[in-house]
């Protein structure tokens, strides 16, 4: 009899790896990798489901296309609509400065240029009220006359009054993304903003969606940035919902693997080939409404993730002052890392190989043989420009990675009120492991937890989350917040029967900038005072925005030890502490009780315990790393 229904296979297009699971119906796990193709996604998608062969299945896909529209500026020609006299919004944004003392800082360039901004005769007042109704003439030809493959509206309080935009919306023609739809929520520029990122990337969005969906013999649900999941038709309409759709994947996957070893929060460390994406998880992914993505502000749910420019293919550079330094920039699929045979600048996979950490016939279960001699002469042309040996720049290189991946940790952690060292640090992606035992020992972290699908964990969690969908209205000025709530309720049952309906609401002390989303009927001012140090109980509240969540289960498969009889621990020589040592080598499988120096490797992923560390293997099949 079944387990789990049909084959359910999980896809997260990397920027250097897509990484594939398959959940088979009889619960058994298996994955392998195929090479990224930035250029065309699809293709290696299809390519690995054609690999896969199956009858039947379910496919979750998390995409990175709209995130790679909006980092590289690919996305469509966007026109943007808003109320006669704010045709400026998005261009001056707010008065926040990310670096206070720069006095010359480099200025966001809006994704709308000035002459694609077009102001509409129409005024809602702050109440809901009309003061001036909606007057389009001559709106439309402008639009199009100008030429834009896409459309974003935002109009002044439309998220107490949207009869304005729902208007538009039936009458501007092609792709058109309304605020009301998109991010129905008080402060205007934040509003438009996720609005027109959703405009600038959805007719992208929607024809590779389009694409896929024609091409895949399976149905493909899309990832979400909340942790959950959207058919691919409501993914073509939203699109900023999938910004940081593999991310959370890896998040949701690694709260999973904390609560199966035991842990009710964890920080998650997910180093792939491009970049490093930390979070701190409690029993369920920490959400933000605060986002930002490339100095973009993105106001709707997702999971609070710190990205960094610091993964496998991360390049490896002298700057203008002389100084070695690593990242953001990354060598990517194509032409990828020296050691691939068809990049020629240093990168952190590279120094890895020049030390002995990664071998030759290692990544993707031996599929993608590296050049270790490619990777030397990479490494060499720095090491000539430092002045130094070839081994001392590939372990400074890594110590300038690890110092990137300290710090991104740090920001989620201490910054946020929290010490890093109560937590267990949950390391996965291709490169994770070989980074995660020295972090560990510089934070303080004493457990370190590698999943036995540490490779293609943000795959895997695919198949872990449930399906949900987030609805918001504003709610200043308001009294009848169960009319709002309830309104909010029929609108998700009628998209997911059957759901959990939760409700939250962002709430403030009266003059504060800034709110706490807490479930309705929660203690906000215990909580202004766990995460603030004070709170004040005479002072007035209120309520800004109200919130509904809706949460479909997805059954969780089942996560168990593999047994291989035939593993056992070799030599490997690997540079360590300034010298070559031949330290144990091996598969997770062989792994009992071992004392570090070693090197674990598995398909997707290699671990380096440290020394002065012990790792075991527990049910799940995970490496428990444990400081002396």
């Amino acid at each position: 009899m079944s387990l789990y229904g049909s084959m359910r296979i999980g896809i997260d297009s990397g920027g250097t790896f897509t990484d594939f699971v398959v959940l088979r119906s009889d619960g058994s796990l298996e994955s392998f990798k195929l090479r990224s193709n930035p250029a065309d996604p699809a293709s290696v998608i299809l390519a690995g489901l054609a690999r896969i062969a199956a009858a039947k299945a379910d496919v979750v896909h998390g995409s990175t296309v709209a995130t790679n529209a909006l980092l590289e500026r690919k996305g469509a020609k966007t026109a943007f609509i808003t109320t006669r006299g704010f045709e400026d919004l998005i261009a001056i944004g707010r008065q926040n400065r990310a670096e206070l003392y720069n006095l010359m800082p480099a200025v966001p360039v809006p994704l709308v240029p000035r002459e694609l901004c077009f102001g509409v005769a129409e005024r809602i007042l702050f109440d809901g009220s009309v003061e001036l109704p909606l007057d389009p003439a001559e709106l439309i030809s402008r639009i199009a006359a100008s030429g834009a493959e896409a459309v974003a509206i935002c109009l002044l309080h439309s998220c107490q009054n949207d009869v304005h935009e729902r208007a538009l919306l039936r009458l501007v023609p092609g792709y058109v993304s309304a605020s009301c739809d998109v991010s129905p929520e008080f402060r205007e520029f934040e509003r438009a903003s996720t609005t027109v990122i959703n405009a600038y990337v959805g007719p992208l969005m929607d024809r590779y969606l389009g694409d896929l969906e024609r091409h895949s013999p399976h149905p493909v649900a899309i990832m979400q940035s909340n942790g959950g999941l959207l058919t691919a038709a409501e993914a073509r309409l939203h699109p900023v919902r999938t910004i940081l759709s593999g991310p959370a994947g890896g998040i949701v996957g690694a709260v999973e693997i904390a609560r199966l070893c035991g842990f009710d929060q964890a920080l998650t460390f997910d180093m792939g080939g491009t970049s490093t994406d930390v979070a701190l998880a409690g029993q369920r992914p920490r959400l933000t409404t605060e986002a930002r993505i490339d100095h973009y502000p993105v106001r709707i749910p997702m999971l609070d993730i710190h990205t960094v420019g610091a993964g496998g293919g991360s390049i490896a550079r002298i700057d203008s002052g002389g100084s070695l330094r690593v990242g953001p920039e990354s060598a990517g699929a194509v032409p990828g890392p020296a050691c691939y045979g068809t990049g020629l600048a240093p990168t952190v996979t590279d120094a890895h190989v020049v030390l002995g950490r990664i071998a030759g016939d290692q990544l993707a279960g031996g599929t993608l043989h590296l050049n270790p001699e490619a990777a030397e002469r990479a490494v060499a042309k720095l090491a000539e420009q430092l002045g130094q040996s070839v081994l001392a720049t590939a372990a400074a290189i890594i110590r300038i990675a690890n110092s990137n991946m300290e710090r991104a940790i740090r920001t989620v952690s201490v910054e946020r009120g929290e010490d890093p060292r109560e937590f267990p640090l949950i390391a996965f992606g291709g490169c994770g492991g070989l980074h995660a035992g020295e972090l560990a020992r510089e934070l303080g972290i004493k457990t370190v937890i590698v999943p036995a699908q540490a490779g293609a964990l943000s795959a895997l969690g695919m198949l872990m989350a449930d399906r949900t969908r987030d609805y918001s209205v504003g709610a200043l000025g308001a009294s009848e917040f169960d009319t709002h709530f309830l309104k909010l309720e029929d609108q998700a049952r009628r998209d997911l029967p059957g759901a959990t309906i939760e409700r939250l609401a962002d709430i403030r002390y009266a003059g504060q900038s800034y709110e706490l989303t807490l479930p309705s009927g929660a203690d906000f001012h215990a909580e202004h005072q766990r995460i603030y140090g004070y709170s004040d109980r005479v002072r007035p509240t209120q309520i800004v925005t109200l919130r509904v969540r809706a949460i479909l289960k997805t059954q969780k498969p089942a996560i168990a030890i593999t047994h291989k009889t035939n593993a056992i621990l070799t030599s490997r020589r690997v540079w360590l502490s300034g010298s070559w040592r031949d330290i144990p080598a091996g598969l997770s499988e062989a792994v009992t009780n071992l004392s570090g120096p070693a090197l674990i490797t598995d398909y997707g992923s290699t671990t380096l315990i440290p020394e002065g560390w012990k790792a075991t293997r527990n049910a799940t099949g995970s490496l428990i790393l444990n400081a002396d």
